[in-house]
């Protein structure tokens, strides 16, 4: 009863939220007039203004009203739309990195040039991911037209770029892509031996086209990535000639519920005496008892043709 009474009289969280988002909105629409008079080239050299102003301490919060005033006009002139009050709440709520709903048809991708302009101008760089190649080609095209008539640079990651391509791209100002190429670029730059050669140069800021789908159903499938190595395959066919030497229940036992082999202490000293080493568990032997436990894994647990078949002289894995 009692909070049903306050709700009455202060309003719902979400009410008290939208209320300070509306003055935001009020300050925008107040440099409309002024921002209306600019001719094209006085419109542009804003954002020199703005990453002046950011030079000297102003935040982006501070610049907010302005700059997205700005973008309302660049719109306009550029793409003949210009973005509703809503739209500027959306754009609001994007920069303060929540999620904002909007449905199919309110122009979410026009939404987006608030908060993406606001905050390339630190020339950190933003990133803008989509779901396939196609939006990202469009979308950089489309609304990369306003970015660019501000003096903002534009790229986009889609496949079959080589390094110096992706480079180019992530240089740029609004940088678009899928999430697929963003993860596996940060994955390969991962497995480089120099910072010259990454291709991403940072991470400042991301707005996530259909946020429900990239990081719910396809968060679920791993992005995997491998390379060459250097370890020697000698170690592989050592270990596997001693495990004839190892029996059941003497020197390991299987459980094969869980599908785990343990080493007994038996099977300890006998890994130690055939491989000539002083302690497995020493941390410069810990790749030699890896080897044998998963040796013995293969022999005790995986059967031909049930776990796995061989095919052309290579195993696939079942």
């Amino acid at each position: 009863m009692i909070g049903k009474a306050l709700t009455k009289i202060f309003g719902s969280k979400n009410e008290r939220i939208l209320k300070q988002l509306r003055y935001l909105v009020q300050e925008i629409n107040d440099f409309e007039p002024e921002i209306q008079k600019l001719d094209d080239q006085e419109l542009a050299g804003k954002t020199v203004v703005f990453r002046e102003r950011i030079a000297k301490g102003e935040s982006l919060d501070d610049l907010l009203p302005e700059a997205f005033a700005v973008v309302r006009e660049a719109g306009k002139r550029i793409l003949g739309e210009r973005h509703y009050d809503v739209q500027m709440i959306g754009g609001i709520v994007l920069h303060q990195g929540k999620i904002a709903e909007m449905k199919t048809g309110e122009g979410k991708t026009l939404t987006s040039t608030l908060p993406i302009y606001l905050n390339a101008l630190t020339g950190k760089g933003v990133h803008v991911v989509t779901v396939n190649d196609y939006l990202a080609s469009r979308d950089m095209e489309w609304m990369g037209k306003i970015y660019r008539f501000l003096g903002l640079t534009t790229g986009k990651i889609v496949h079959d770029m080589d390094d110096a391509q992706r480079k180019e791209a992530y240089e740029a100002d609004v940088t678009y892509g899928t999430n697929n190429e963003f993860g596996f670029d940060y994955l390969r730059d991962n497995m480089k031996f120099e910072m010259a050669d990454f291709c991403q140069r940072g991470h400042n800021y991301a707005i996530v086209d259909e946020v429900d789908s990239i990081l719910i159903d396809e968060a679920r499938t791993p992005l995997i990535i491998s390379g060459p190595t250097d370890t020697s395959t000698e170690l592989y066919d050592k270990v596997d000639s001693i495990m004839r030497d190892f029996k059941k229940d003497a020197h390991f036992t299987v459980d094969e519920k869980a599908r785990h082999v343990l080493l007994t202490d038996d099977g300890v000293g006998l890994g130690e005496k055939l491989l000539n080493v002083d302690n497995l568990y020493d941390p410069r032997n810990i790749d030699k008892l890896h080897h044998i436990n998963q040796a013995l894994k293969a022999h005790a647990l995986f059967q031909r043709d049930v776990d796995y078949i061989v095919k052309d002289d290579e195993v696939v894995i079942g």
